[in-house]
């Protein structure tokens, strides 16, 4: 039994969708439990409206809320009856495997950071979502938790982003790239001159050289390794971009009777593309490098992506991803 902490009160629509995430993800896999952290009356009023195994939920009493305008390190200090203190708490000292998360970026990576710990070697703990491309998913190393990284930063982001997709996602020897300008070696900013020719030169890895951004979802590396500003920028960029290319296409496919018959005749095909480019279906990003599996979603999560973010957990446990990181970090360089 895989023991997931939910926050239940961080998010734009908590707790109503979040515990409506927790029901749906329990419904799909029989080899999860719930700790949902928050407060208890709201926790209780929403659960009532369904029927499930109580057996594998549990309630945490977290009366304080840490809002997304708070001072991270302040907030983590001073509310220890949050729900995401709590349940980062949960994980640190082992009744859980992992803490899932919609609210503070800042107190998700402060808490992480904090009260869970970074495996032994790691410098920083990366934030990593799965972006969809033509080709299946890549994985972005770091989008929001260091916008100040250093080269050897981004080479342990490389080696824990390969990891991961070859154990979580099942991509054997996956390729790795970093962000850049241009394809030729000697383009990019410092940190990319300084960095590629280590990343280059790592043997545990499959360095495929530099990926320009408008090649990224062409799927031409698996592991998109860059610090911390250019990745939320990226990232923010994809999704603002598909959501706008929805709202024209489904647009253009009302403008006239013949577009509408059209519509009707592609909406299956259609439906089932624009399905692979829903970034809820791939749950949250994992904050790696952690002694413990911490997850953010987005905080306009729905229960689509909150269930999800639930089930990833579990291959991330089965897979033994903590140990596998540490094991690739401390591995000595030939």
């Amino acid at each position: 039994m895989i023991k997931v902490a939910l926050d239940a009160m961080g998010g734009d629509n908590a707790p109503t969708e979040i515990i409506k995430g927790a029901i749906e993800a329990l419904a799909e896999r029989d080899d999860i439990k719930i700790y949902l952290c928050g407060r208890m009356d709201d926790m209780q009023r929403e659960l009532g409206q369904y029927s499930y195994d109580s057996a594998r939920i549990e309630l945490i009493d977290a009366p304080d809320v840490i809002e997304t305008a708070e001072a991270p390190v302040m907030a983590i200090r001073r509310k220890k009856d949050s729900s995401i203190v709590k349940g980062m708490h949960l994980v640190k000292d082992g009744t859980c495997d992992a803490f899932v998360s919609a609210g503070s970026s800042g107190a998700i990576l402060v808490g992480g950071q904090f009260i869970v710990g970074r495996i032994k070697g790691v410098e920083r703990p990366p934030l990593a979502p799965l972006i969809p491309t033509e080709k299946g998913v890549s994985l972005l190393i770091d989008c929001g938790a260091n916008v100040d990284a250093r080269p050897s930063h981004l080479v342990q982001f490389a080696k824990m982003g390969s990891v991961y997709m070859e154990h979580v996602i099942g991509i054997p020897n996956p390729r790795v790239a970093i962000v850049n300008i241009g394809a030729e070696e000697e383009k990019g900013n410092l940190l990319v001159k300084e960095t590629y020719p280590l990343l280059k030169t790592c043997p545990d890895i499959n360095f495929v050289g530099s990926i320009e951004a408008r090649n990224i979802p062409q799927g031409d590396a698996d592991v998109i390794v860059c610090e911390a500003f250019v990745g939320n920028v990226i990232l923010k960029l994809y999704e603002g971009v598909g959501g706008t290319l929805l709202k024209l296409i489904k647009g253009s496919l009302m403008t006239s009777l013949r577009t509408k018959i059209g519509g009707a005749l592609i909406k299956p095909a259609l439906k089932k593309t624009l399905k692979s480019f829903d970034s809820s279906e791939y749950g949250g990003a994992p904050l790696l490098g952690l002694n413990g599996l911490v997850v953010k979603t987005h905080g306009s999560s729905k229960a689509k992506e909150v269930k999800n973010s639930i089930i990833q957990c579990v291959t991330f446990k089965e897979q033994d991803i903590n140990r596998k990181i540490a094991n690739k970090i401390n591995m000595p360089e030939e």
